[in-house]
């Protein structure tokens, strides 16, 4: 019986993804969502970060269920483009068929993404939406911000999440 080789390790990231690093993998927890419109909302969210080495960009997808009964809510899924100064370019399409394109920074140090929405398709009422991230002490914590024709910029959505 041969004895088992060392562990390998994973390849190493695009050298443009290796910034952002610390959002690959998977993430899973709970979120809230709020908003004058609407009556508020606990929710559990699963988000996968994935990156295949020999391309700049990190594949995103999104899932949430409702908190009581883990019945499907929202979905989402798109593509994060780490620039070499240090922006990121977005593209997000959602389940209800609203899509972003954003764009924003990072901070690889402090971990920490800010997003900006350039445009969003397919929304009548909703006129703009941020989104930050970050992680601290290996869990994912966002916030994001929605205006609509009839409400100013303000928190809709945020969680925390921890790294299964």
């Amino acid at each position: 019986m041969e004895a088992a080789g060392p562990p390998t390790q994973p390849p190493a990231p695009h050298p443009l993804v290796a910034p952002l690093s610390f959002l690959l993998g998977k993430w899973r927890g709970e979120g809230e969502g709020t908003f004058p419109s609407i009556v508020p909302f606990r929710y559990g969210e699963e988000i996968l970060f994935s990156h295949h080495p020999s391309k700049p960009v990190i594949s995103y997808t999104q899932r949430t269920w409702k908190a009581a009964s883990g019945d499907p809510m929202h979905a989402e899924s798109g593509y994060w483009r780490p620039r070499p100064d240090g922006s990121v370019e977005v593209v997000i399409a959602q389940s209800t068929g609203l899509t972003e394109v954003q764009t924003g920074s990072y901070d690889s140090e402090k971990k920490t993404v800010t997003l900006q929405s350039e445009l969003i398709g397919n929304a009548a009422k909703v006129k703009q939406i941020t989104r930050a991230f970050q992680v601290v002490d290996g869990e994912l914590s966002y916030v994001v911000q929605m205006a609509t024709i009839t409400n100013s910029l303000q928190p809709h959505l945020k969680a925390l999440l921890k790294r299964i």
